[in-house]
């Protein structure tokens, strides 16, 4: 089967009360239009079609690089003409499939549901307890589907049906082509409604496919912000209780947030109001502190991750301790048993085995070999205002406090750093490299006095 997916995202969003076409705004780290286009890859289509309109071209810049075709839709005359504007480009001998861009959260298992009939029209619907502002499915006395009637048309009989349409729907490419030219806007809205494909399938004497979604909260459309803030709580929570059922952790499941993909292998414990964003993966017995944000990171076996730290684009390795308050910045590798303290911050630098810098030092652009001690308050002068340059600190240096290596420069094997030094040229191996200012005493020295 030759599949064409098109995304319906014109919408203005006016409730959003936001500059950004509502597509656009981001549920769980990704934009609800790029969840749906996600979602849609997954079925292999031939292509990808997103109709938009409000937001002049911040929808199509958005999906630059990603192999999706955008077609604007001007003016927007409702959401049969907004799939009109994608006919040129569909083929007669494919299947179509009508997603929303507003509708962030459809699952692959129930799209491949309403491709199962590929002969008639197929439909997703959903039974509400309360079904108001949704178009009504109109059904005959045994059953079979008669029509799709929008809730400002509907009778008051017809208002007190409880199937709903998702508006998700697929068919046959040369049966929607022609249902497509046929429609009118003969409506209380003046618009063409691609529900009104619906009676003419029936008219024509095909038995209209339904298909029940499982998961409310897979059709749950965004029209405002408060709409949006609620199903991000709720995709959080079922993303929580997947982790819960694999076996990981979790001190309080409605205080995490995962913000792209987060795997777990087992025994891995995460603390309260901990964001994972990106791809993050934590092995065997990883604990991660509270108030933690992990991005774009690998963290092998039993690291552990103390309270308040940032880890972005980085390789954790085994047993090591990272904070309270460390920052591990983009680039930057830790090997096994690395010690990173209290406002230490790592950037673009290599530590090895056993290394520790216990506290308040910066570390950038380094590589630093293994067993290396590296005291409170040393900085890596890294930065002369126009380029970077690169410190290297040897196997079993000692680098006393309050110390600035003033890069390039690279520390020998064994060396030993006294403290307060400011180091701007490569030290030898073994031995101890000083470099402060002979201490004074000045008697009689009277400290200034606040003049009145």
């Amino acid at each position: 089967m030759v599949l064409n997916i098109v995304i319906l995202a014109a919408g203005k969003g006016t409730r959003m009360h936001s500059d950004k076409p509502k597509v656009l705004h981001s549920l769980a780290g990704k934009s609800l239009l790029q969840h749906v286009v996600d979602s849609a890859r997954t079925l292999n289509p031939a292509q990808i079609i997103v109709v938009y309109g409000h937001g002049g071209e911040m929808v199509p810049q958005a999906l630059q690089g990603s192999k999706v075709k955008s077609v604007l839709q001007e003016p927007q005359l409702g959401t049969g003409h907004a799939v009109q504007q994608s006919l040129p480009f569909l083929d007669d001998s494919s299947v179509t499939l009508v997603l929303y861009g507003d509708v962030p959260l459809i699952q692959q298992g129930t799209l491949e549901k309403i491709l199962t009939v590929q002969n008639t029209l197929s439909l997703l619907t959903q039974n509400l307890e309360d079904p108001k502002g949704y178009g009504r499915i109109v059904r005959d006395t045994e059953g079979r589907v008669r029509s799709i009637i929008e809730e400002k048309d509907a009778t008051s009989e017809q208002r007190k049906i409880r199937e709903i349409n998702t508006g998700i729907l697929a068919a046959p490419t040369s049966l929607l082509r022609k249902w497509l030219l046929k429609l009118r806007n003969e409506n209380t809205q003046g618009e063409y409604y691609l529900t009104d494909i619906v009676a003419m399938a029936v008219a024509e004497g095909l038995k209209v496919n339904t298909v029940q979604v499982e998961n409310a909260w897979e059709v749950a459309g965004i029209n405002s912000k408060t709409q949006l803030a609620a199903l991000e709580r709720l995709w959080q929570g079922e993303l929580a209780g997947r982790l819960l059922l694999q076996g990981v952790t979790l001190a309080d499941p409605a205080r995490v947030d995962i913000r792209g993909e987060l795997t777990c292998e087992r025994d891995v414990e995460i603390d309260v109001g901990c964001i994972f964003e990106g791809r993050v993966h934590l092995a065997k017995g990883v604990k991660v502190g509270a108030y933690s944000v992990v991005k774009n990171t690998n963290i092998a076996a039993y690291t552990q991750i103390a309270p308040y730290s940032h880890i972005d684009q980085a390789e954790i390795g085994e047993h090591c301790q990272i904070g309270p308050f460390a920052r591990i910045r983009p680039g930057s590798k830790l090997h096994n048993e690395v010690h990173v303290g209290n406002f230490v911050e790592v950037k673009n630098s290599e530590i090895a085995n056993q290394s520790k810098a216990n506290h308040l030092s910066y570390i950038g652009d380094a590589t630093i070999g293994q067993r290396v001690n590296i005291g409170a308050g040393t900085i890596t002068c890294n930065y002369d205002g126009a380029n970077k340059f690169r410190t290297v600190i040897e196997d079993d240096a000692f680098i006393g406090s309050d110390t600035q290596l003033v890069a390039p420069v690279t520390v020998g094997r064994g060396a030993t750093i006294g403290a307060g030094s400011t180091i701007t040229k490569d030290t030898p191996p073994g031995g101890l490299t000083l470099s402060r200012a002979k201490q004074l005493y000045v008697p009689g020295w009277q400290r200034p006095l606040k003049k009145k």
